[in-house]
């Protein structure tokens, strides 16, 4: 299948693959967005910095302030890491050699 076929499986939740990656065990899947207290950001992560410019520039009125992180796609890298935020290649999005892996788990 093609790219388009690829983000269209994606978004329903599958994990994909490219059968000319190099490496086993490879693929992305979408991560859905999500908001969470600023307070839970973890510190060295960007969410952290976040969560500093929020306290910094808004008045603190009381309310809890949030976090909102926008869905992205995740790769699994050969060696077992994840990857955050991959982005395709021209290569990639020019590839019809994409599959459905299987359904990501809820």
């Amino acid at each position: 299948m093609d790219f388009g076929q690829a983000l269209a499986a994606l978004k329903n939740g599958h994990k994909v693959a490219r059968v000319g990656w190099n490496g086993k065990n490879m693929w992305i899947a979408l991560t859905p967005g999500s908001i969470f207290p600023a307070h839970h950001a973890r510190a060295g992560h960007a969410a952290k910095h976040r969560a500093n410019e929020l306290t910094a520039d808004v008045p603190h009125d009381g309310t809890e302030l949030q976090i909102e992180l926008l869905p992205h796609i995740d790769m699994r890298a050969a060696d077992g890491s994840m990857v955050i935020g991959w982005l395709a290649s021209q290569t990639d999005m020019l590839a019809e050699d994409w599959l459905v892996l299987e359904q990501q788990e809820a």
